[in-house]
């Protein structure tokens, strides 16, 4: 299975970059994290955010494909990182590729929230979408561990 972390945004510092690649490099082959940057829209005066936010579902959209799909918003569901273990098992029986959305800065389009078939809450606080980045590659790599009985996560 793939895990994809669909992103709005690109030229992330090299600490984010860094981070990222660490975690995904020590997922199992048969579990892989793929990072996919999807360039934020232009804004331009007079152009409405909500414009914005379905330009960019598109792309979103496209990149996902077919995945089972998931939007981070801070209205949706908060897990603790062992409820999200046995939801990654579930993911792995379902036999499709997973695609996890972080929206634009702003945010993800009403459409898309309604296209997903789960939206995750990281927060409740709003966070910055280079640490949101590194905080998901780390919880894949954190559940997995979890789901292998890996000493990565001490409870």
């Amino acid at each position: 299975m793939k895990l994809k972390v669909i992103s709005v945004g690109h030229k992330m510092p090299d600490w984010v970059t860094a981070a990222c690649a660490e975690y995904t490099k020590r997922m199992p082959r048969g579990l892989t994290v793929e990072i996919i940057e999807i360039k934020p829209d232009k804004r331009t005066e007079g152009k409405k955010s909500t414009a914005v936010q379905e330009a960019e579902a598109k792309r979103i959209l496209k990149a996902a494909n077919k995945d089972y799909l998931i939007a981070c918003d801070e209205k949706g569901v908060e897990k603790t990182t062992v409820q999200l273990a046995e939801i990654m098992k579930s993911w792995q029986e379902m036999g499709r590729d997973v695609s996890i959305v972080v929206g634009g800065a702003d945010g993800l389009a009403p459409s898309l929230i309604k296209r997903a078939d789960w939206c995750w809450s990281l927060s409740k606080l709003t966070l910055p979408h280079a640490f949101v980045r590194v905080l998901l590659t780390e919880q894949l790599y954190r559940m997995h561990c979890i789901n292998q009985n890996h000493p990565y996560h001490r409870e």
